[in-house]
Order: structure tokens, then C-alpha cells, then sequence
């Protein structure tokens, strides 16, 4: 297992950011993807990108520009039209996920984490029985009915509650957290998959600013552990500040992918057009 994927105890997590983070092995390749949902509704045109490990993408465009599309279909939520999505295993031949069903793309769903804006929890289940349900592709359905977890599953939840603070709400229903709490706790919920990939959809939509710097600050940290992680955000402060690497999506296609400083004033126009002036 590669050390950088690997689920660590509460004290590894303290060191995170004093690890160097790898960003040179290819995990996913995106080549020529399309999504329509009839013949007058094409949401993704043509989208071609390489993810590396470890790397922190911001996902940026106006509203309706496919940035969640994209994501859904990355994970496996919404299917593929046309196009291919290879992913890169560290030992082995790339394989293409677009088409996967069943018990192999819900595997893929591990791999590939997501976290949403709206939590997605379980409101009246506990906060440690929620992370617990991302092991439910390791998991036979009665077993997690009853939440019979494994004692393995459970330190490892246990572990990534306390990394982010979280540890005394275990067991405490997920309906009763604030919205951060609940972002944290998907978030641990994700991470409990191992994945390669975590992607996060608008992420801090709903958070207040002190929140908002929390859980960025927890993405770029699982970042520097190796894991790739893709966010949408509509803030390009936040961008500016959390993502090394930036997608910008217009229309459905690409049309700039680089550093948050090639972010010239012309660039912000061809992605928000007249709602430039909103940016912040």
C-alpha cells in the first residue's frame, strides 16, 4: 500500500504537513469526456486533463458551467457520454472507469472519495456510525445495518475523528452538529475509503468564514499526503490561496488550466463574464 494513501493514526496527522507530498505519478487521465443529457443539452464538451498525485486542483466557472457535472461524472455518480476516464493504479496497466457497474464501480467510488455541499450525512445516525458508512463497499449491507464494523474500521474512524477535532461528538447524532461539524465529518467519512482521488463540491458554499479556512486547510492537507483532491469553489481568494493548480471551466469546456497567478483580469472575463464584478 502506498505510505501516502495509507489511513494514519491521530499523532501522524499532527506531522501531515512536514511530509512531502508526491506529485509526479499520474492517478487519472480525462481525454476527450462528454456529457449530455439529450441532443439540445450538452453539459461537458470535450474535457481532456492529467491529475497527479498530491496535487490540490481548484475547479472555478460561473454557475451552470459544469464544474459538479464534472466531478459527479469523475466519481461515477453521473455516467459518461463519450470519452474516457483512465485511471492509473500504481502497479499495472491503466484502466478505463467510465463504463464500470456494480460492485467494480462502487470500488471506484472508494478510490474516487467525494465530498458534497450538502454533508450528505445520515442526520439520525452517530457522527462515528456515519464514517463508519464509508466502509460500506468493504462491507456487506446486513453488517452495516446492524453496525457491525470491524475492530480495525473503528480505530481508524476513531482516528480520524480525533485528527479533526471531532473525536467527543462521536457519538452524538450527525442531525445535532453545526454545519462545519458536519462538513468534518464527511470529510472523514471519505478519507475512510483510502481513496486515491477526493473530490469536494462546493465544499464551504454553506460555511461561515472560520469554518471556510478550516476545512480548506484540511483539503490542502490531505493533499500534501499524496491524495489528489479536486475542489469547486467560487471564491478565487480562496483559490488564490489553498490551490497550487486551476481548472477553469466555461460552457462546458476547459478554458484554462494553470496557476492561480496566470489569473489575469481577461482570463476572469472569458470565465464569469459580466459577474466578474461578484468575485471575491
Amino acid at each position: 500500500m502506498n505510505n501516502a494513501r495509507a489511513l494514519l493514526t491521530a499523532n501522524d496527522y499532527q506531522a501531515l504537513t512536514q511530509i512531502n507530498p508526491v506529485r509526479q505519478r499520474k492517478v487519472l487521465s480525462v481525454k476527450n469526456l462528454c456529457k449530455s443529457y439529450n441532443a439540445h443539452q450538452t453539459v461537458l464538451n470535450d474535457i481532456s486533463f492529467d491529475l497527479h498525485a498530491g496535487e490540490m486542483v481548484g475547479i472555478i466557472g460561473r454557475s451552470g458551467a459544469g464544474k459538479s457535472t464534472l466531478l459527479h461524472v469523475l466519481n461515477g455518480t453521473h455516467t459518461v457520454t463519450s470519452g474516457e476516464l483512465l485511471s492509473h493504479p500504481e502497479v499495472g496497466t491503466p484502466r478505463d472507469v467510465s463504463g464500470l457497474k456494480g460492485r467494480a464501480l462502487n470500488q471506484w467510488r472508494s478510490e474516487c472519495g467525494m465530498i458534497f455541499q450538502d454533508f450528505c450525512l445520515v442526520p439520525r445516525l452517530d457522527v462515528l456510525t456515519n464514517v463508519l458508512l464509508g466502509r460500506l463497499s468493504q462491507t456487506s449491507t446486513l453488517k452495516s445495518l446492524f453496525k457491525v464494523f470491524s475492530p480495525e474500521d473503528r480505530a481508524k474512524a476513531i482516528s480520524l475523528l480525533e485528527w479533526m477535532s471531532m473525536l467527543p461528538h462521536a457519538l452524538q447524532r450527525a442531525e445535532n452538529l453545526s454545519g462545519g461539524q458536519m462538513q468534518r465529518v464527511a470529510i472523514c467519512r471519505a478519507l475512510i475509503q483510502n481513496p486515491s482521488i477526493l473530490l469536494a463540491d462546493e465544499p464551504v458554499a454553506s460555511l461561515d468564514p472560520k469554518n471556510t479556512q478550516r476545512i480548506m486547510r484540511v483539503l490542502r492537507e490531505v493533499s500534501e499526503q499524496g491524495i489528489s483532491v479536486m475542489v469547486n469553489l467560487h471564491s478565487i481568494e480562496l483559490v488564490k490561496e489553498y490551490c497550487p493548480r486551476v481548472i477553469g471551466i466555461a460552457q462546458g469546456q476547459i478554458v484554462f488550466d494553470g496557476s492561480p497567478a496566470q489569473l489575469t483580469p481577461d482570463v476572469l472575463h472569458t470565465l464569469y463574464g459580466d459577474e466578474i464584478s461578484q468575485l471575491h
